[in-house]
């Protein structure tokens, strides 16, 4: 009787050390992958940048067998809290989304030179005497070119309006916004130059750098409003680079029967499911790959600071299908945006003047 006392007490201890070596493996412990992410006001479920941004992350999370978290900001105020957050949780890289967090991102970073960053939207360089903003090489910036898409919908757009007018609006001024606004008009301008007509513009000058922002990222009556302010001075498509603003945009258009949208980041036709139907086209910004592309380097141990640049050329931006508005747009200009493309890769078309 002694002895099998002896032996089931054996074989607890047995169990128990199983079970403390087995723990870290089912729990999410040193070896799994932990890939996290901190979005801006606009939400991870803002059909736009953040949720793209989220499915890079859960895509690598799942391709490298780990887990993908996310904190949304509610407010400025957050970004600092829910960096610090991730920080605390090991995670094996922080995606940051959006040119706002930018500052809250380089304190990170600085602070913690064993964790490391992507950002969205923002590239780092020196401060003013010289030294570097990343002390300690740990963060990959991941920028697009967007304008070179948002000319080819530009150009797509002055070939389509009916009313000789087209406008645009952006949520806040700051470069990730404004450089889809500089290419659209461009675009425009590029059809007036080749066709000899006269599309007008609304919403922004590429030249002065004046145009109308709603100077948020949340406001869906701001969406409306804004489009409708440019569909009032005669605007029939307008392309709102404003994140969740622009559903708002969509839904009018879907209203008024006669107006259409150029969506922005993902591909409208897909994301907003209730309007498909009035997105001629969407400027592509593949901010999922990007994401997926740092994980992976990341994951791979070949983790660097150098500044990934989505484009034409390796299809980190694009145009989108033209879907069910396929027939507002002619197949000779069809074929003209797509010969577009190619001038604008090999630099035969400056996008930038």
């Amino acid at each position: 009787m002694r002895r099998s006392k002896t032996l089931i007490a054996l074989f607890a201890v047995i169990a128990l050390i199983a079970a403390a070596c087995g723990g870290d493996d089912e729990g999410g412990g040193e070896d799994e992958v932990l890939i996290c992410e901190v979005t801006d006001v606009g939400g991870v479920d803002d059909k736009g940048f953040n949720a793209s941004a989220w499915a890079g992350a859960q895509r690598a999370a799942a391709d490298f067998g780990g887990e993908a978290k996310v904190l949304e900001s509610q407010a400025e105020t957050d970004y600092e809290v829910n960096l610090n957050s991730f920080v605390d949780q090991d995670c094996d890289i922080i995606v940051t989304v959006g040119f706002l967090l930018g500052d809250a991102t380089q304190t990170a970073a600085n602070a913690n030179p064993d964790s490391k960053f992507t950002i969205v939207d923002f590239a780092y360089g020196n401060n003013d005497d010289g030294s570097p903003q990343i002390t300690n090489a740990n963060v990959k910036g991941l920028v697009f070119n967007t304008d070179e898409a948002a000319f080819l919908a530009g150009y797509v757009a002055a070939g389509t309006t009916a009313t000789g007018t087209v406008g645009t609006f952006g949520g806040i001024n700051i470069p990730p916004v404004t450089i889809f606004m500089d290419g659209f008009v461009r675009g425009v301008r590029h059809y007036n130059s080749v066709k000899g007509t006269s599309v007008n513009v609304l919403g922004w000058d590429p030249d002065t750098a004046e145009g109308s922002f709603t100077n948020n990222f949340e406001s869906l009556d701001d969406g409306r409003a804004f489009a409708q302010n440019l569909v009032d001075e005669g605007a029939d498509i307008v392309m709102p680079v404003a994140g969740p603003v622009g559903l708002g945009s969509a839904a009018l258009a879907s209203e008024l029967g006669n107006v259409y949208i150029v969506g922005v980041d993902v591909d409208g036709y897909e994301a907003d499911a209730n309007n498909s139907s009035v997105y001629l086209t969407s400027v592509l910004k593949r901010i999922d790959n990007a994401v997926y592309a740092a994980a992976d380097e990341t994951i791979n141990g070949t983790f660097s600071d150098e500044l990934y640049v989505g484009q034409l050329s390796n299809e980190g931006v694009g145009l989108a299908p033209y879907h069910d508005l396929a027939g507002m747009v002619p197949s000779d200009l069809q074929a003209e945006v797509e010969a577009l493309r190619a001038d604008i890769i090999s630099g035969a078309v400056d996008v930038k003047s």
